[in-house]
């Protein structure tokens, strides 16, 4: 029972502000606690701790055994006062991961604040045009080959550009404008713990570019593209509050997966498509295949007040095959139908698809 008495007080300062989430991902109720560090983590970020011993030590707040000691030293501590010192200069380029977020941004985090100190009040910041240059090499999908193959990458964003080169050629393969670049963390659809998915408009289509790095050196990569495309909005739009631009430097697809689409006439077999939704450009894109390099097609999302609407099932006269639930998508121009999985599926896209009408319109 007696070694049963010092959670008690540790649970408590569960209660005091900012220990309610993750020091460093944000999950909420942490379970797990830093004695080096004086902070409260999730049970994800405490394996990534476990491998710093220099830095951090974890205990479970539960299962462990806390000496008077470290309880005090807890209590004089905690994630608010190990914010102020470790993120006193988070760069607003710099992505900070959230609990849903993979493991290489969490590391890469955790470690640029505790083992490396990148971000305390001491250290100069890095302007977004020198940290938004970057080179080296990554593995790039072949278009047509499908296998990844080493290349040259060169970000620059003092000329606004992302280059890569092949062994075969002497210039660049293909000349990215930052302007119309995206990144953003792919590793289940990559297969592959370090994999980007880079995505440009190229001819008025989305150009999708699939590439990994061997190591945990993917996430500069990650934030250097980042930085460049931070120096390109803080430039042409010098008067937009941080606030709104921030969110527009980078994004990921609000969902992702497998549907079946059928085709205009709503006679035609239903094919099983993959689709991605970008909330930010409120487009549905369609592919065959998730790492195709372009889409088949894209559907624009507006408003509701424009004529586009989400409704569960299909139109009266649709004959499928398979008893699966069903999704309308209602436009000005023709209703696009889909076939979900299952009913969780179709509830996701549904309310996906609806957040994106909801939204207004940017210019």
């Amino acid at each position: 029972m007696d070694r049963d008495r010092p959670k008690v007080p540790l649970l408590e300062l569960l209660k005091a502000a900012g220990n309610g989430r993750c020091a460093d991902c944000g999950a909420p109720d942490p379970e797990w606690a830093s004695y080096k560090l004086g902070i409260f983590v999730c049970l994800n970020c405490s394996g990534i701790h476990r491998n710093l011993p220099q830095i951090s030590r974890v205990k479970s707040l539960r299962l462990d055994f806390w000496e008077n000691d470290l309880i005090e030293f807890m209590k004089k501590h905690g994630n608010l006062c190990a914010k102020a010192k470790y993120e006193a200069k988070v760069p607003p380029y710099y992505y900070i991961p959230q609990a849903c977020d993979c493991l290489v941004l969490k590391e890469q985090w955790i470690r640029a604040k505790y083992e490396r100190e990148e971000f305390v009040a001491t250290r100069v910041c890095q302007d977004p045009c020198s940290a938004g240059s970057h080179e080296g090499f990554l593995w790039k999908r072949g278009r047509e080959s499908r296998q990844f193959q080493k290349r040259r990458f060169l970000l620059s964003a003092r000329e606004g550009m992302l280059k890569y080169y092949t062994k075969e050629t002497k210039g660049p393969k293909a000349i990215i404008s930052i302007e119309k670049l995206n990144v953003m963390f792919q590793t289940e659809k990559i297969q592959h713990a370090h994999g980007l998915q880079i995505t440009h408009k190229t001819n008025g289509q989305t150009r999708n570019l699939f590439v990994y790095h061997e190591s945990g050196k993917i996430v500069d990569w990650f934030n250097a593209i980042r930085a460049a495309r931070y120096h390109y909005l803080r430039t042409t739009f010098p008067t937009v509050p941080e606030s709104e631009l921030v969110p527009r430097i980078t994004r990921n697809y609000v969902k992702e997966g497998y549907m079946e689409k059928t085709g205009p006439k709503q006679k035609e077999t239903f094919k099983v498509r993959w689709f991605s939704l970008d909330s930010q450009e409120r487009n549905l894109l369609y592919f065959k295949n998730p790492l195709d390099a372009f889409a088949l097609g894209q559907i624009f999302i507006g408003r509701m007040d424009e004529g586009y609407e989400v409704r569960a099932g299909l139109p009266q006269g649709v004959c499928v095959k398979k008893r699966k639930p069903g999704i309308t998508m209602v436009t000005p121009t023709r209703e696009f139908l889909f076939i979900c999985e299952n009913d969780k599926e179709q509830r996701e896209w549904i309310d996906a698809l609806n957040g994106v009408i909801a939204q207004p319109l940017t210019g």
